[in-house]
C-alpha cells in the first residue's frame, strides 16, 4: 500500500479539537495507508485553549505532503507569506488541501479558494464572505468538496469532512471501522445543515436517535415517514419537524444517504449480486441502485465495486479511478 503523507499544518492561535480531529483520523493504521505528521511555521505554537504545543515538522514537510489540513485557528490574524506560500504551492503542484473551520480564512488568503465554493464556521461566514468575494460561499453545510480543495464548517464538521475523504480514498468499510473507533456518528452528507437552530431537544421531548438507530438496523424494509413516527411515538408532522431540527435534513433524505452507504460498505465486502445489494439495503432493483449511485457518486455501482473491494489494491484519492462525493 502506497503511504500517502498528511501535514496537518497548526497556525498560531490553532483550536486543539479542530487539530484533532485530523490528527487521530489520519494517523497511522496498519490498514490505511496515513502517515500523518504535525507541521508547524514555528517549532512551538499557541492554542486558542491557552497552552502551547510542540509541532515535529515544520514548512518542508508540508511541501512534502500529499494533502495538507488546516484547522482552524483564532484569532483570526494576517498569516506569514511563508505560510501563505507554501499553501499556494502545494495546491500549484495538485495536492490536496484541505481546511477545518476558520482554516478556510488560510486557504483564502493564499488565493486557492478563488472561484470556488468553500464554507466556514458559521460564526465567521459573514466576515469571510465579505473578506474574499472571490469565494463562493455556501452557509448551511456540514462540508463542501470541490476535488482537491475542500473546506468543512464549524469545528466538529471537520469530523464529517475527514471522514468524507478517508471514504473517498478507502471506501466506505474503511471510514465506518475508523468512525466506530471514535464513536462518531453514522456518515452525514456535506449537504446537511451546519447550524441547527434546536438541537437539543427541549424539556420534556427525547431525542430521535433511538428511532434513527432503528431504522438503521432495518434499511431492508419499506421504511416510510408513517412507519418511522409510529415508533417514535409522534404525528408525522411532529417527527418531521423535529427530526429535521435534530438532524438538518429530512426523513426520506437522511434514509436513502443511509441506504447509499449501506450499499457501499456491501458492495466493498460481499459478492452479492447487484439485485441482492438493492434490496438488501432498501433501494429495491439494480436499476434504482445505479440511479443513486449515479446521482450521489457520479459512478456505478460496479466501478464502485471494482476500485474499492477489498481484494483489488487502492490508495487514497487521486487515482481516475476513484469516485468522488460531491457536497451538492
Amino acid at each position: 500500500m502506497t503511504v500517502h503523507r498528511v501535514a496537518v499544518l497548526a497556525l498560531d492561535g490553532v483550536t486543539p479539537l479542530d487539530l484533532a480531529i485530523p490528527a487521530q483520523i489520519f494517523s497511522s493504521r496498519p490498514e490505511t495507508p496515513y502517515e500523518m505528521t504535525l507541521c508547524a511555521p514555528t517549532a512551538r505554537v499557541a492554542t486558542s485553549a491557552g497552552f502551547a504545543l510542540v509541532a515535529d515538522g515544520g514548512l518542508e514537510q508540508v511541501r512534502a505532503a500529499d494533502t495538507v489540513v488546516v484547522p482552524g485557528f483564532e484569532p483570526l490574524l494576517p498569516l506569514p507569506d511563508a505560510v501563505l506560500d507554501v499553501l499556494a504551492e502545494a495546491r500549484g503542484r495538485g495536492r490536496r488541501v484541505v481546511s477545518i473551520c476558520t482554516g478556510a480564512f488560510a486557504l483564502a488568503a493564499a488565493g486557492i479558494l478563488d472561484g470556488l465554493h468553500a464554507t466556514t464556521h458559521w460564526k465567521h461566514i459573514d466576515e469571510f464572505e465579505r473578506g474574499f468575494p472571490a469565494v463562493t460561499v455556501d452557509r448551511d453545510v456540514l462540508y463542501v468538496d470541490e476535488g482537491d480543495v475542500l473546506t468543512s464548517a464549524g469545528v466538529c464538521c471537520g469530523i464529517d469532512l475527514c471522514l468524507h475523504i478517508v471514504r473517498r480514498d478507502l471506501g466506505a468499510e474503511a471510514a465506518n471501522r475508523i468512525a466506530r473507533a471514535l464513536v462518531a456518528a453514522p456518515h452525514r452528507d456535506g449537504g446537511q445543515a451546519q447550524y441547527v437552530p434546536a438541537p437539543v431537544a427541549v424539556a420534556g421531548e427525547a431525542s430521535l436517535s433511538g428511532t434513527r438507530g432503528w431504522a438503521l438496523h432495518r434499511l431492508g424494509e419499506p421504511l416510510t415517514l408513517r412507519v418511522l413516527a409510529r415508533h417514535a411515538g409522534l404525528s408525522q408532522r411532529t417527527f418531521m419537524r423535529r427530526f429535521t431540527e435534530e438532524t438538518g435534513t429530512t426523513p426520506l433524505q437522511w434514509l436513502l444517504n443511509a441506504r447509499i452507504g449501506r450499499a457501499r460498505e456491501m458492495l466493498e465486502t460481499t459478492e452479492r449480486s447487484m439485485d441482492q445489494v438493492a434490496r438488501d439495503c432498501g433501494l429495491g432493483t439494480a436499476a434504482n441502485l445505479r440511479l443513486h449511485f449515479r446521482r450521489a457518486l457520479d459512478t456505478t455501482p460496479t466501478a464502485y465495486r471494482r476500485t474499492f473491494t477489498r481484494s483489488t489494491p487502492h490508495g487514497p484519492a487521486g487515482s481516475p479511478a476513484a469516485p468522488c462525493a460531491t457536497a451538492g
